[in-house]
């Protein structure tokens, strides 16, 4: 079995459980791939990987059975961008702060890591975004697990969003911009400006605007296989458009095309873990003193 890990730095609260981490998987004779960059940063945290080979990227990972996020929710996104096509199931420890897909505690990192090689788990398929436009934006990397988003940009004037849906005008958005978000994005960026919480294994996509100036202007769910398209007017000559962590600054006459990505991210569900608790842990739901 083969596991490439990917990480950022952490706190040295840390140290200990991802030391413990890497002395699992050489206890159990598995054959660990490092990105690099996180590499030179354990050595600094004097932490021995083990590492059977140290990668940086896509092209290393054709070998891979599983892979490893040590962060955040950024950091697992990071880690889809380096996946990409290559579908290979992700794990996400959390050594961060929110953690709705680092759902693995760095405190249960020997346990959810002794399921895993005992092979109790769960894989989840979740939509990703798939981006095209008349100009580059992010070459390989025009997908998105949580949001993609069109903003305005060196201006404090609205700009206007026209939604097209399958060819159809759907609405002209007045606002500080638009997200498209997927079920995975419906709990990050999204339910910031108002949007419903949807489940991860729902085929749909969320459309909401950015502090819209007609207030009657809603987030709206579309099915998944639709096909969206997106023109902006703006004073300014220019927009930001983001793909989850990723973001460029583009001219405001570009044309903007959203639909489902033909590939998907798979995400490692250990044993026992449930969305449900998930969103109770992390939105706090339920903690009225009446409930107890």
């Amino acid at each position: 079995m083969t596991i490439a890990v990917f990480g950022r730095n952490f706190s040295e609260d840390a140290t200990l459980y991802i030391r413990e981490l890497f002395e699992i998987l050489h206890q159990n004779d598995i054959s660990v791939f490092v990105f690099e960059s996180f590499e030179n940063f354990l050595i600094k945290k004097k932490v021995k990987t083990y590492a059977s080979k140290v990668i940086n990227g896509y092209d290393d990972l054709t070998d891979v059975d599983y892979f490893l996020s040590l962060g955040g929710d950024g950091t697992f996104l990071e880690s889809v961008s380096h996946i990409r096509d290559r579908e290979i199931p992700v794990l996400g420890i959390n050594t961060g702060r929110l953690g709705f897909l680092a759902t693995t505690p760095q405190q249960k990192i020997k346990e959810d890591i002794g399921l895993l090689l005992a092979g109790k788990f769960e894989i989840e398929n979740r939509s990703l975004l798939s981006l095209d436009a008349n100009k580059e934006l992010f070459n390989e990397m025009n997908f998105a697990l949580n949001e993609i988003t069109i903003q305005k940009k060196d201006s404090s004037s609205m700009i206007v969003v026209h939604a097209f849906l399958n060819g159809k005008f759907l609405n002209s958005y007045w606002a500080d911009g638009l997200i498209i978000a997927t079920p995975t994005g419906s709990t990050a960026y999204a339910l910031s400006c108002g949007g419903p919480v949807v489940m991860p294994s729902s085929t749909n996509f969320i459309i909401a605007p950015i502090s819209p100036h007609n207030l009657n202007v809603r987030p709206l769910i579309v099915s998944d296989d639709c096909k969206l398209q997106f023109k902006i007017d703006s004073r300014s000559k220019n927009i930001l458009i983001s793909s989850d962590s990723r973001y460029k600054t583009v001219n405001a006459d570009i044309v903007i095309n959203i639909s489902k990505q033909k590939y998907n991210a798979k995400i490692l569900k250990i044993k026992g873990q449930d969305f449900l608790v998930t969103l109770r842990d992390k939105l706090n739901w339920g903690l009225d003193q009446r409930n107890y």
